[in-house]
């Protein structure tokens, strides 16, 4: 059943069925998505004010909660990553951010809130979730004195210079330690009373994310429901969530979606391809047609907040991806595969758009990860989702963020063939690395910027170069039948950029959609640069006064 847009004041204003009034979250209410104060809802007498500039104050409030809601989906859509710990040879924190800032990395999710990251990020620019741990909860959740410990530790001494945007509550709590139910919400309260108490719960929001678990049969997404044994916990997690202006955090992934399906849907669904006519999917009680299973997920979770009588409370996608390398059973964790649905992900929620239910909602997606977490436990392919190796090097070609994903090489090395080789083994070795090695070699096809000069020996090159820059730090060597040498002379030349050159953002892979011509300083399509530049500085003059508003109210 829907819910309903009616202003009801009781429940604005925490009155429960007994009449009774309870402690609201925050002395904000929410009318159609935004928060004001009841002060500026209700006339100034009936609320006792003892005089008009509280009035004034509330009214300023009421107006910085409006930009602070209007901004973000000015902002449009973004595509982040998480950057996981369970690493054997993490680099150094800052090498990570020069590792985001190369590739023009905006949004990071971390799954604690390490002091080194955090120092590492400030006065970048990009924008950070922090992670409250598992182990974190329980006493968090138990101890509001805890709570403030944990934020005047882990987020008051790194603002402003590190831009912390969220405060994400444990990882998939309710289907991984049920037990910790109860606790789960008034940790999340706790933590955001201690932002209060800092002035800091405007800018920092608090949430947790959730696994698709919790929704027992998300298709059709129309009919789809929490499960019913946590319905008390969701209820109050979304009261939260509503109240504190916070998004719902989900982690999505078809991969697991199409593995663990028998078979009922195509992959073609499960990476973003286009499907036939007659393979659509379609949500038989709304006919609304879906593109891939991501969306469906995705409108899964908004139909299932909306049948505990919720709206408004966007969907923050915070775990998606797909494993490039697999076990022998795993067979649908390949480079190929990995590198379609990143791709085709990305394309997708930088268009802006919500799924079928909420089309002007943006799909806020962290990618899930930056780095392979070679010390996971269970199957190969928990280790191998990351889209970076940790020496900097592109796991695979990664378009559309802002720019082309960079592949850095921080050692200088590259790998090519060694002139003078055997033709026959040095076409072995190009036919091993375009198969089984899973290079990708469409820049070295006809009509592409590596194909001349048509020689063995280039091509071999440029096929070398790109196994050995994406598996040097997964133990790949250069040698090929003793027919690759490695050099320092970066082997790219004209359009043809070769994996791990510093050129790399000329990187020749074709992306999925053709874009605009852009400036290269401001991102702008070329032909309407000048509006767009005037747009550009009318929107940052108006954030400028957002840290004067902060200040004086």
């Amino acid at each position: 059943m829907r819910s309903s847009n009616r202003f009801d004041l009781k429940s604005t204003f925490g009155l429960q069925g007994s009449g009774k009034p309870e402690p609201l979250l925050d002395p904000f209410v929410s009318v159609s998505g935004v928060r004001f104060c009841p002060e500026v809802l209700l006339p100034a007498f009936a609320l006792g004010l003892s005089s008009g500039c509280e009035m004034v104050r509330c009214l300023g409030i009421g107006l910085l909660m409006l930009f602070s809601t209007i901004l973000p989906f000015s902002r449009g859509a973004f595509v982040g990553f998480n950057i996981g710990t369970q690493v054997s040879n993490l680099p150094a924190a800052s090498d990570i951010v020069s590792i985001l800032k190369a590739n023009q990395i905006s949004h990071v999710r971390l799954y604690d809130a390490d002091a080194h990251m955090l120092k590492a990020l400030s006065n970048s620019g990009i924008d950070i979730v922090v992670g409250v741990t598992n182990e974190e909860v329980l006493g968090i959740g138990q101890s509001p004195s805890t709570a403030a410990s944990w934020v005047n530790k882990n987020v008051v001494p790194y603002l402003p210079a590190a831009n912390i945007t969220a405060i994400a509550v444990g990882s998939e709590v309710l289907t991984t330690i049920p037990n910790a139910a109860p606790i789960l919400v008034p940790a999340m309260n706790n933590l955001h009373k201690a932002l209060v108490a800092s002035n800091l719960n405007f800018q920092v929001k608090v949430s947790t994310p959730q696994s698709m678990d919790i929704i027992p049969k998300p298709f059709p997404p129309s009919t789809a429901t929490f499960n019913s044994s946590l319905n008390s916990t969701v209820y109050q997690m979304l009261q939260f969530l509503k109240n504190t202006n916070a998004p719902f955090m989900l982690n999505a992934y078809p991969y697991y979606g199409y593995t663990q399906g028998n078979g009922i849907y195509p992959i073609d669904y499960a990476l973003f391809r286009p499907l036939a006519p007659v393979k659509q999917i379609v949500d038989p009680n709304t006919l609304s047609r879906y593109n891939s299973m991501f969306e469906a997920m995705v409108d899964a979770a908004y139909y299932s907040i909306e049948s505990m009588n919720f709206s408004g409370i966007p969907v923050t996608i915070t775990e998606t991806g797909w494993p490039w390398f697999g076990g022998e059973t795993e067979l649908d964790a390949t480079v190929e595969n990995a590198e379609t649905f990143n791709n085709n992900l990305i394309s997708r929620v930088l268009n802006g758009s919500g799924p079928p239910s909420q089309v002007n909602v943006p799909m806020n997606t962290y990618i899930y990860e930056l780095f392979n977490e070679d010390e996971r436990p269970g199957p190969v392919s928990e280790k191998n989702w990351g889209v970076i190796f940790t020496n900097g090097t592109a796991v695979y070609p990664l378009s559309s963020i802002g720019a082309s994903l960079v592949a850095v090489n921080s050692s200088g090395q590259f790998c090519i063939a060694k002139p003078g080789s055997d033709a026959d083994k040095l076409q072995a070795g190009l036919n091993w690395a375009c198969g089984q090695g899973q290079v990708n070699c469409a820049a070295i096809q006809s009509g592409q910027p590596c194909y001349t000069p048509n020689t063995l020996e280039n091509h071999a090159s440029y096929a070398y170069n790109d196994y050995y820059q994406r598996m040097h730090s997964a133990g790949g060597t250069c040698d090929f039948q003793g027919t690759a040498t490695i050099t320092t002379s970066d082997p790219s030349y004209g359009t043809c950029v070769f994996t791990g050159s510093s050129n790399a953002t000329m990187n020749s892979t074709v992306p999925s959609t053709a874009n605009s011509p852009t400036s290269p300083q401001s991102g702008c399509p070329a032909s309407t640069s000048t509006p767009c530049l005037r747009i550009l500085s009318l929107c940052a003059t108006l954030l400028g006064f957002l840290p004067l508003l902060r200040r004086l109210f």
